[in-house]
């Protein structure tokens, strides 16, 4: 079996996800046989270093040792039970772990599939508790600018990428979308956390119009990353959740892509020093293995749907693999692996060893900025560094990166123009080091004409 014949195959049969199919006509599949570390490898041989953590999920590696003695053990006993009515070790096992982990008085733990359904069963959930409440008029949810949360309808309703929104918008349900702290758009000299609180205004602004009609306010903790990895102060979420408490109205932390250690801390929230009333989990929840999401909440909205039958207060979700056993193993043994080693010192390493790397972006003639939060660095083309003109989309220059960079054996995927590094956190500096490199050599062929 090689790459083409491979490639050929798939054409017939797939369609890909946030794919235009046609590309394929001259960007070639690249079929993968094998990972390990950070390392894929495709049918012929050739090795593409993963620097996005495949779509930021793996964050132990390919193929991780721990994990798959875990799942292998988990397969000679029970692969997956109805979690109605029923219940099994592993689910039971996670939960208490997720519970003792995440920030204080998030005290009970629902499971879903992946990190649209749980941004699906916190939104319900927000809903169904003020409607057993009594508070029927809470329908509505604040969003922020240019924020992502998913591509079921609620999730992408309360979104605000338009290249995500705009095709769907007949579909989808009508929310306050309020601008945000992305602190792209500081002043010069002004810092992020300045910044973040003067747009905090709008916020407050929203929060005291529609307390009485608002359910929650959903947000991605410190870094948008769907939203070309923009990244705010977390004063703001310290502001918000003070702001969600004073007018009654749920905070929704939607860590889905930055929990599990990837802004520095094990949770983004834990910058903030706050709880929300939310937190949805999924894609490094399992180390990258399978899909599973949980939703987490305190005792108090538990307690507004525990009643008799009769009443019909419970909530009204499911999914066919909740709480899948395979699924609740990896994820024990992911956190199994942030408890036995050092894994928030060392990614401090590796960020800081990537903040070094990337220093000479700074002065680029095409690069607006370069940010990072822990693990996560973007970096921002445009045509024109002091104006901040952008290269018109339709040019694809990041495609052009993405390409050459495959050429050199790095896996990059860049959102729109902006090149960014995500990797698992088994990379090691010199990994880092050609990583970086091989985006420095992308972005001068992409913007050489």
């Amino acid at each position: 079996m090689n790459n083409q014949t491979m490639a050929q195959r798939d054409l017939k049969v797939l369609w890909h996800p946030c794919s235009q199919m046609k590309d394929h006509e001259s960007v070639p599949l690249i079929p993968i046989k094998s990972g390990r570390g950070v390392w894929l490898e495709d049918f012929e041989g050739k090795r593409y270093l993963d620097a996005i953590s495949s779509w930021w999920v793996n964050i132990f590696g390919h193929a991780n040792p721990v994990i798959n003695q875990a799942v292998k053990q988990q397969l000679d006993t029970l692969e997956h039970v109805i979690l109605g009515g029923f219940t099994h070790e592993a689910a039971v096992t996670l939960a208490e772990k997720l519970v003792e982990i995440t920030p204080p008085g998030l005290d009970k733990c629902f499971y879903a599939d992946n990190g649209s359904s749980a941004v699906e069963v916190a939104l319900k959930m927000s809903f169904h508790y003020w409607r057993n409440l009594g508070k029927t008029q809470k329908t509505k949810f604040i969003t922020l600018e240019n924020s992502y949360h998913g591509e079921t309808l609620g999730a992408l309703a309360v979104g605000n990428v338009a290249l995500y929104k705009e095709t769907y918008a007949p579909l989808l349900m009508d929310v306050i979308t309020v601008p945000g702290p992305d602190c792209y758009h500081r002043e010069s000299g002004e810092t992020w956390q300045d910044y973040s609180i003067r747009r905090f205004a709008d916020m407050e602004q929203a929060l005291a119009k529609h307390a009485d009609s608002a359910c929650a306010v959903i947000v991605e903790p410190l870094v948008q990353c769907a939203g070309s990895m923009r990244m705010y102060h977390p004063v703001y979420l310290t502001l918000l959740r003070e702001a969600c408490d004073r007018y009654g109205v749920h905070l929704i932390a939607d860590e889905i892509a930055v929990g599990f250690g990837r802004t520095g801390t094990l949770f983004a929230c834990e910058q903030a020093a706050i709880s929300p009333d939310f937190i949805c989990l999924s894609k490094g929840l399992t180390g990258g293995y399978l899909p599973l999401s949980a939703v987490l909440t305190s005792d108090t909205v538990y307690r507004a749907f525990y009643d008799d039958y009769q009443n019909l207060t419970a909530f009204l979700h499911s999914h066919s693999y909740t709480g899948n056993a395979l699924g609740c193993r990896a994820a024990l043994a992911t956190i199994g692996l942030f408890q036995q080693q050092d894994v928030l010192g060392n990614n401090r390493r590796l960020a800081a060893a990537m903040a070094k790397a990337v220093e000479r972006f700074q002065d680029h003639p095409n690069v607006a900025e370069v940010r990072q939060t822990g693990m996560i660095v973007g970096i921002e083309l445009v045509k024109n560094k002091h104006t901040r003109e952008a290269y018109p989309w339709q040019q694809r220059r990041g495609l052009r990166v993405y390409q050459y960079a495959l050429g050199r054996g790095v896996l990059l995927r860049p959102l729109g123009n902006v090149i960014y590094f995500m990797p698992p956190y088994v990379i090691t500096e010199q990994e880092i080091v050609l990583m970086i490199e091989v985006a420095w050599q992308g972005i001068q062929h992409a913007v050489r004409d």
